[in-house]
């Protein structure tokens, strides 16, 4: 196989990563214990969208189909860090606690939750972040609490607009609660959408709205960001974009900035784990996706050097310690700790690791959620 391996993007937490865009406002805002690591400019009043996808490298290449996005990128923007892994669940959590996932527990896709557990409510599981396979709350899953709460308690406003089938969801409810919800029924309704965002950020309270596109990852996943359909939504995003900046009060900062990257995995550049013995052998269980995975066993060290051997410099093979220790995560946490694997595998090539237990995402062209500069880095724009 041949490599074309890439240097690995550590999150920039505390530094510059989507958990420290809403602790950045806060501290604008005037809300005591934070500081404005990020730089943001002074005001009251805040917009926050975030393009499911638009990673900062595939931004930068695809000028003639974002204009208005090119533009305010090269007058006010600088690229940021997602978190680790780079994949929605995760950034979207980090967003609005403003922590690392090593502290919110929401580590991606899909992981291990109660493991060891014996209750019949709260069983040891693979969940299903986006489905929510439990009966658990979000809250629940994930208490620490959430920007748009600290927001709300100061006295000022938090709104979220967003698909109205997110309303209630797990993950709604572990990353985005305390906000009020402003439900899209439509979403290609763009006039309603556009009305939605400037009337929450217009109210007679200062604060932020957050609002979110993500049918640039849709057709990511479906079609690749080599694609024209890839090119020809997100040339619609531009424009949509350029509306709500020219719609919204001068007094409203709108921040745009993104959850992750996104490569393509060309024909058929799988490792399916399923036909590797050596790879199966110890392997309890498995969660993420196939540019991060997270292998769950009794034997972390046994399994973790059969995988380096086999995946060679295709991947960052490293246990649950060692991705600790070396940053992926930010600050253990020993409450969620164990959701993330024993061992990770973090693709660095154009290959992914895949399961014949989950045979539709064997169609998916696009992906992300690992440590490459096309996944982690994002665009974080403020267009006045």
């Amino acid at each position: 196989m041949a490599v074309s391996a890439q240097p690995m993007v550590l999150p920039a937490y505390g530094r510059g990563s989507v958990a420290d865009i809403l602790p950045s406002i806060g501290a604008q805002l005037g809300l005591p214990g934070v500081d404005n690591v990020l730089g943001l400019p002074d005001g009251d009043r805040w917009v926050v969208l975030l393009i499911d996808g638009l990673g900062e490298d595939l931004l930068a290449g695809a000028a003639d189909a974002a204009p208005f996005l090119t533009q305010v990128r090269a007058e006010q923007g600088r690229a940021i860090t997602a978190g680790t892994p780079s994949t929605t669940v995760t950034s979207i959590t980090s967003l609005g606690t403003g922590v690392p996932s090593g502290q919110h527990g929401m580590v991606g896709y899909s992981f291990r939750i109660n493991a060891g557990s014996r209750s019949a409510r709260a069983p040891e599981q693979i969940l299903n972040a986006l489905t929510w396979n439990t009966t658990m709350t979000g809250a629940e899953l994930q208490p620490l609490p959430t920007w748009f709460e600290r927001i709300e308690a100061a006295g000022l406003a938090a709104s979220i607009v967003t698909p109205a089938r997110f309303r209630g969801t797990g993950l709604t409810e572990s990353g985005l609660r305390g906000a009020r919800f402003v439900g899209i029924n439509d979403e290609a309704d763009v006039e309603l959408f556009l009305h939605s965002v400037v009337a929450a950020a217009t109210g007679p309270e200062k604060g932020v709205v957050y609002a979110y596109e993500r049918a640039l990852d849709h057709i990511g996943h479906s079609a690749g960001v080599k694609s024209q359909e890839w090119l020809t939504v997100l040339s619609e995003i531009d424009q949509r974009t350029a509306r709500l900046r020219a719609e919204l009060p001068d007094d409203v900062h709108l921040v745009i900035t993104a959850d992750h990257g996104m490569l393509d995995i060309p024909g058929r550049n799988f490792v399916l784990m399923e036909h590797e013995p050596s790879l199966m052998a110890g392997l309890q269980s498995h969660a993420g996706e196939g540019r991060f995975r997270h292998l769950y066993t009794d034997e972390p060290a046994a399994l973790a050097a059969r995988w380096a051997d086999h995946l060679g410099d295709h991947a960052w093979v490293r246990t649950r310690d060692e991705a600790f220790d070396e940053g992926w995560f930010g600050p253990r946490d020993e409450r969620v700790a164990n959701r993330f694997g024993d061992v990770l595998i973090a693709m660095r090539t154009d290959w992914a690791v895949m399961t014949t237990t989950l045979p539709r995402e064997l169609d998916i062209i696009g992906m992300h959620g690992s440590l490459t500069p096309v996944e982690m880095n994002v665009p974080l724009i403020v267009a006045r």
